[in-house]
């Protein structure tokens, strides 16, 4: 259901205007499949049954409210006069190219970013609303409202269902790319959750981006954002102790490293890079490989990886690059000059500068300003998980090296 709940709303979407109708009929098909798979068995095309299906629950709907709904005077009546499909109804192409509009109107920047990631999450990957509105540390009545909100935005605001035009296209798929990342970050380092890393985000996150790949297979940045998605995740098995405790990656086993996902993040950014249209994915892609190959955080090439930051920050300078960068400087060229780099930086005193500084400060053998970094970077950050890590890290500081 989960893999198949995308194809068939989007579908629907694409025939009916209408999300929630959509919805609801899809979810109509799988009671119905319950009822008689079980039974029969599943059919050879368990996709087409479901949209065919919910096709015929959506005209069910549309009789009953037919009356008073206007939906069912303009493209229910369209419905309603069409054949109705047989089951075997061949929809590989109709399901690409629905599945593409309906992640471009989830992702259309005249949408808040955040509720991007909530209809995207709901309407194209399936999870359920309570399943978001965990994920990102809301209630589920909050959550519900947001994308009932959304849906109702698409429609007043006429956005289009649609693909965008190739002018448009750089700007919205842009907005697909940052939808899919955020999934990925709140997967891969969760801001409120008794587990540090969501597996299920990180996995769907992974899952939307393929998706984008395959519909868009000569995208250059797309490529780059599932090689930047692999190259991270393959080290997921090392990133948490058995006692549950973050491990630095610098203290983690590489010897456990995914290398089937590391050497797929590299032949996908190696594809991108034959494309001649390099961006800031791809170089943070290129940055994650580097880090990904190296035997230890000693035999990193640390000054190629700067490099890499210093070509990304003119056309991408988030915190996180530049903090990235100034530590890469710090471990290339001595940590005095890392460090001169952070108080370059704009007045922060978020987590992960002050870790940051930590790090290079105990390079530099100043224990004592690193230690109180390091207790400073855990009473900032909102994970315990991460807090716990860096009071450890704080720890070992105080200790004669």
């Amino acid at each position: 259901m989960r893999e198949s709940h995308g194809r068939a709303v989007a579908v629907l979407v694409g025939q009916l205007r209408d999300f929630d109708l959509a919805e609801e009929a899809v979810q109509d098909a799988w009671v119905d499949a319950l009822r008689t798979w079980g039974r029969d068995g599943p059919p050879d095309n368990s996709v087409a049954w479901i949209v065919a299906t919910a096709r015929r629950r959506a005209i069910d709907r549309l009789r009953r409210r037919q009356r008073q709904d206007r939906l069912a005077t303009s493209v229910g009546e369209e419905l309603l006069s069409g054949p109705t499909p047989e089951l075997d109804w061949a929809l590989d192409d109709d399901i690409a190219d629905e599945r593409l509009r309906l992640v471009f109107t989830c992702c259309h920047p005249a949408i808040a970013p955040e509720s991007r990631v909530a209809l995207t999450l709901r309407s194209v990957a399936g999870l359920t609303t309570r399943e978001i509105a965990r994920a990102f540390s809301t209630s589920e009545t909050t959550m519900q409202q947001r994308i009932v909100r959304t849906k109702q935005r698409i429609t007043t605001a006429g956005i289009p269902y649609r693909l965008p035009d190739a002018d448009e296209l750089p700007e919205r798929l842009a907005s697909v790319h940052s939808v899919v990342y955020a999934v990925f970050a709140e997967g891969y380092a969760a801001t409120d959750h008794p587990d540090f890393v969501r597996v299920d985000l990180v996995d769907e996150a992974i899952r939307l981006a393929e998706l984008v790949c395959t519909l868009l297979p000569d995208e250059p940045e797309s490529l780059g954002l599932l090689a930047l998605l692999l190259l991270h995740d393959a080290r997921r098995s090392s990133r948490v102790d058995a006692d549950g405790s973050l491990v630095l990656l610098e203290d983690q086993d590489r010897s456990i490293w995914d290398l089937e996902l590391i050497d797929r993040g590299i032949a996908l950014l190696e594809r991108a890079g034959a494309l001649g249209k390099p961006g800031p994915i791809q170089l943070q892609a290129a940055i994650a490989a580097l880090h990904a190959q190296a035997p230890s955080v000693e035999e990193t090439d640390w000054t190629q990886i700067a490099a890499l930051y210093t070509a990304l920050l003119p056309i991408w300078s988030s915190p996180s690059a530049r903090i990235g960068h100034a530590v890469a400087v710090g471990m290339a060229d001595g940590p005095d000059v890392g460090l001169a780099a952070l108080d370059r930086l704009d007045d922060d005193d978020s987590s992960r500068l002050l870790a940051a500084r930590g790090h290079l400060l105990e390079r530099a053998g100043r224990s004592r300003e690193a230690m109180a970094s390091f207790e400073s970077a855990a009473e900032s950050t909102r994970h315990p998980l991460e807090a716990e890590r860096l009071r450890r890290r704080a720890h070992d500081t105080r200790k004669p090296h």
